[in-house]
């Protein structure tokens, strides 16, 4: 691959600085709201998200992987916690006990994760999480992304109903992003991501003015903002297993790396990933954020932008961490519109669902073998789209498992792929 020109790095920078900020800024204002914090609670959670984001992804691409990967709040917490959130009240629990419960056992699982790397238990790890699970987690992350990202680009009104020109003014940015990508030459397809967000903020911005988001002049660190640990088993129990299964946003992350740039990753590289994900999953149990892990996303934002050079990434991890530092650049980004970053991200995303079918090229499937995949996909996909008052007459403790598509997904993928010798059948 060729060296990017400084106008291109500077370019690319500013491209992978707004896809940080659009995977990152929803994050901490939708916990906070869950968790009924103020405003100022929220907006320093939102400047500490940044840092810590800004610093995580720089570790990562300098002693860590050392691959272009974002390394933000994984999808696998996010919908644990908010999940965890919604049900607090109908069991009897205050947010106070969940979010004591959450952070301890978030503390236990980014501690099991940094020991997974420093006693290199990764070659364990492989067994488990083997190439058809990791088919299966990329098909079935694709899905729910896409979801959320449809959901979070359509606006709705709260009465329930669409808000009709914000929707379709949404919809023409995906066109747009998506022209561009398919139709545009050189840099004008690379930079579609950037050149969707900026078009899209400005013509947003001016056809339906609206107030930015929380943002704070002062900031003052605050410990435990969901609440001090504490052992509330179950709540413990599904924390510490989501956190397990998290690591399978690292392995298939490395994986889909090592395809795209040709090349093959180091044992090192994965103890170092490990490691560093551990310690920032310790990092926001302490400061009241999702938990971390490297975006497997990320690899369809690099195939959308065709570039693969790590300075523009190492460059846009320190500038959005400058953002939290500085009060006057997070409160001018927080005016970003999340339907605008959520219609990019949609199109972005769109080729992680080819990253997921090309994993499964190699495979033949028949009558038999087709239940491999077809299992804990189908599964999961069907109770992606389960709504969560189905599960209101099962337990607290295990309802944030069985209602997670995802994760019972991969649980299942792992229960096949480790009891059925799939060859006899092929």
């Amino acid at each position: 691959m060729s060296k990017l020109s400084s106008s291109a790095t500077v370019f690319a920078s500013l491209q992978w600085l707004f896809f940080i900020f659009a995977n990152t800024v929803v994050v901490p204002v939708s916990i906070g709201n869950a968790f009924h914090l103020e405003a100022e609670q929220i907006a320093i959670a939102m400047r500490s998200s940044f840092i810590v984001t800004g610093l995580a992804c720089i570790l990562q691409g300098i002693i860590g992987h050392r691959y272009p990967l974002l390394e933000g709040h994984s999808g696998i917490w996010w919908g644990l916690i908010l999940s965890l959130c919604t049900s607090a009240s109908s069991v009897g629990m205050s947010y106070a006990e969940v979010g004591g419960g959450l952070a301890l056992g978030i503390l236990l699982a980014g501690a099991a994760t940094m020991m997974i790397g420093a006693l290199n238990l990764v070659p364990l790890l492989q067994k488990i999480f083997t190439p058809m699970v990791m088919s299966i987690y990329l098909l079935l992350l694709a899905i729910q992304l896409i979801l959320i990202f449809f959901k979070g680009m359509l606006k709705v009104t709260e009465e329930g109903s669409l808000d009709l020109p914000v929707s379709l003014f949404s919809i023409a940015i995906v066109i747009l992003v998506s022209v561009i990508s398919i139709k545009g030459k050189g840099l004008i397809s690379n930079f579609a991501i950037l050149i969707g967000i900026t078009i899209g903020w400005i013509l947003y911005v001016w056809l339906f003015p609206s107030s930015p988001l929380v943002s704070s002049t002062g900031f003052e660190l605050s410990l435990f903002p969901w609440g001090k640990p504490q052992l509330q088993l179950g709540v413990v129990i599904t924390a510490f297993l989501a956190g397990i299964l998290n690591a399978s946003n690292t392995m298939a992350s490395i994986r889909a790396s090592e395809k795209l740039h040709g090349t093959t990753t180091e044992n090192s590289q994965y103890r170092f990933s490990f490691t560093i994900t551990g310690l920032f999953t310790c990092i926001a149990a302490v400061l009241g954020l999702v938990p971390y892990a490297p975006f497997t996303s990320s690899i369809g934002f690099l195939e959308s932008s065709r570039i693969l050079d790590r300075k523009p990434f190492l460059i846009g991890g320190v500038l959005f961490a400058i953002l939290g530092i500085i009060p006057a650049l997070g409160a001018l980004f927080s005016t970003l519109p999340v339907t605008v970053g959520n219609s990019v991200l949609f199109v972005a995303y769109l080729q992680l669902f080819g990253t997921a079918l090309r994993s499964i090229q190699d495979y033949t499937f028949n009558s038999k073998t087709i239940y491999r995949i077809a299992l804990p996909a189908l599964m999961g996909i069907s109770l992606m789209n389960m709504p969560p008052e189905v599960f209101a007459s099962v337990s607290i403790y295990i309802r944030p498992l069985i209602s997670n598509g995802l994760l019972m997904g991969i649980l299942l993928a792992i229960v096949l792929e480790s009891t059925v010798k799939w060859s006899k059948y092929e």
